[in-house]
């Protein structure tokens, strides 16, 4: 399994399994939850102790409350690709990207408000992963269905206004911040592809872009038996250390802020599809999964998972429409 950081060649770098270590802890499902089809976009509520999440396929944003294991599930009309929890007025409610477009909603009411059209063809498209900055920007990549050619992008929603960033891509996913605000992440699952750009988060603008890590691809003749998965949602820790999850390699990746393999955690699950930060120390990890592709008969295939971390992550940033 090639991984290869900044500055280094593709192909370069360590193989995650034999040379990077490992990190193992005790892994559990969320008690009390159900599986999901298709799990994305968990987010840890501080404030509120509760674990949200969405079901894209399942057409559900899950709510599950630590303290209780109570959990709740709103149905939605179209695909959810993720959620951010907004502040200001609007603070209780979210901010969904969904296939019909972006929106406001309350789960109080189950109230909804369009905020932005798709900028897309919807039988073709939607959104996908997003996750919004430390001012309160939403940046949301899509998924190109065909996957055939490239037609996938990365969106900026910030003051109601839905701007194109970068395309080239066909599943937009892995986007996450440095600590510093200065690095913006962002992955092409079907390429198996993780690139960084420059960020001023003062301005929103991204500079240069440039490769951070590289794994093989995965092609007809591939050892499944062998294969480490392609690179979907992730989290960034208080080190600047990126934690991406491997969908089809039933494993979890900490890399360094220069894209080196320092660990892996292995998952009792083929398709992780998302890592977040939580708990009341953030030192919890939740992860996602799949249970659509193939892996309904795992046991844990579709759960929340959950184990601990010796560092901890980083806090979500509140989305802002104003």
């Amino acid at each position: 399994m090639a991984v290869a950081g900044e500055g280094a060649g593709e192909g370069a770098g360590a193989d995650a399994g034999a040379d990077a270590g490992s990190l193992q802890s005790t892994i559990t499902p969320l008690p009390g939850a159900p599986r999901c089809v298709l799990g994305e976009s968990p987010v840890w509520l501080a404030e509120a102790g509760e674990l949200w999440w969405c079901d894209i396929p399942g057409k559900a944003l899950h709510r599950w409350h630590a303290t209780t294991q109570a959990h709740r599930a709103w149905a939605l009309d179209a695909e959810p690709g993720c959620c951010a929890p907004l502040t200001g007025e609007h603070a209780g409610q979210w901010l969904l990207a969904m296939r019909d477009g972006l929106w406001r909603f309350d789960p109080a009411n189950d109230s909804r408000e369009l905020l932005a059209a798709p900028p897309y063809d919807v039988t073709r498209e939607r959104f996908n992963d997003g996750r919004a900055d430390a001012l309160g920007r939403l940046w949301v990549g899509t998924i190109y269905e065909p996957r055939e050619p490239a037609l996938a992008a990365l969106y900026c929603f910030d003051h109601g206004r839905l701007t194109r960033v970068a395309g080239g891509i066909t599943v937009s996913n892995g986007l996450a911040f440095s600590p510093d605000g200065k690095t913006l992440y962002w992955s092409d699952t079907k390429a198996h592809r993780i690139s960084a750009f420059d960020f001023d988060l003062t301005s929103g603008a991204t500079g240069r872009q440039r490769l951070f890590a590289q794994f093989d691809v995965k092609t007809v003749d591939t050892d499944m038996a062998s294969y480490g998965g392609r690179p979907d949602g992730a989290a960034v820790d208080v080190e600047g250390a990126y934690w991406v999850a491997m969908f089809e390699g039933a494993r979890l990746l900490r890399l360094s802020s220069h894209g080196e393999a320092l660990s892996e955690v292995r998952l009792p699950a083929r398709y992780p599809t998302m890592p977040c930060f939580g708990g009341p120390d953030m030192r919890t990890l939740f992860i996602t999964t799949a249970s659509e592709q193939g892996d309904a008969a795992a046991p844990w295939a579709g759960c929340v998972l959950s184990l601990r971390v010796d560092v901890p992550g980083l806090p979500v940033n509140h989305a802002r429409l104003a």
